[in-house]
């Protein structure tokens, strides 16, 4: 039928072109964020001669999934994998719950010298982390954890709290105190406020706040390189140097091994995607 005045038919169409054009483009990041993926994929299935020989995206003529069992048996890849995921865990559980422990105290007690304390947590994101390397090895070299894996998770936890707290601050500035003076009525403690209540209420900025820490922790390089010297208690990241020798570079095994720690990451956040969409939705408001 014919669209008549006032009908509304025109903006619909040019609503829909809009959609159809939003959602192209989107699709269009979306592969050019994929390719990279594919690349290193291709990339750890050949071998020496074949990928300088053959295009970036060109199939191997036999796909060397060899590779992946030589980096795990061999390499003791296997070794560094338990090692990431244990400290990364560590690690992350305990920056979230300290960081929330201290949002909870800033944002919900009243008490002197709260906004000096946010003020040096704030001042903690500008400090750069090359900086303090020496100081850093010195100070755990007295306290006997060189070549420990509680220097590493110490290091992390103490550079990620910054972000974290301040990720978490609008958040909390936002929970409707009712709730806690309700609890507070009733005889609930503190402590019992902050488990009980608190936490489950920001369940999807924690998971936002645990998946950025996760990424950084489990990619972090320089930590790990300079505290840790004995295989026992290296990363991935670390590890994968096992392939580059003083002649010989294995990058097939080198290949493999970065789509090994890359998996992880992609699961993790698939996982958690929604949840760190209401995180960042959620912590941007300050009611």
């Amino acid at each position: 039928m014919p669209a008549y005045p006032g009908t509304g038919a025109g903006p619909t169409v040019l609503r829909k072109l809009g959609y159809v054009l939003l959602y192209s483009l989107l699709i269009l990041v979306a592969l050019l964020q994929i390719l990279p993926l594919i690349w290193l994929l291709l990339f750890s299935l050949k071998n020496n001669q074949e990928v300088f020989d053959m295009a970036p995206f060109a199939l191997p003529a036999t796909p060397r999934w060899e590779n992946y069992v030589k980096v795990w048996t061999e390499g003791n890849i296997s070794l560094y994998f338990f090692n990431s995921v244990w400290i990364t865990v560590v690690s992350v559980v305990f920056t979230v719950l300290f960081a929330s422990l201290v949002t909870f105290a800033i944002t919900r007690m009243r008490w002197k010298g709260r906004s000096l304390v946010l003020g040096l947590f704030m001042v903690g994101m500008m400090i750069p982390v090359h900086s303090t390397l020496i100081p850093l090895f010195s100070l755990f070299l007295k306290l006997h954890l060189t070549d420990h894996p509680l220097s590493v998770i110490l290091s992390y936890i103490a550079f990620n709290m910054p972000i974290t707290i301040m990720i978490l601050l609008g958040f909390y500035y936002a929970l409707p105190r009712e709730v806690e003076e309700a609890a507070v009525m009733d005889g609930c403690s503190v402590h019992r406020i902050f488990f009980r209540i608190v936490l489950p209420m920001t369940a999807s900025v924690i998971a936002t706040t645990a998946i950025i820490n996760m990424i950084y922790d489990w990619n972090e390089f320089i930590f790990v390189n300079t505290f840790i010297s004995t295989d026992a208690y290296k990363t991935l990241t670390v590890g994968v140097q096992n392939f580059i020798g003083q002649y010989t570079t294995d990058w097939g095994a080198i290949g493999a091994t970065l789509m090994i720690s890359i998996l992880p990451i992609l699961i993790a956040f698939l996982v958690l995607s929604n949840r760190i969409v209401e995180g960042i939705a959620a912590g941007s408001v300050k009611g």
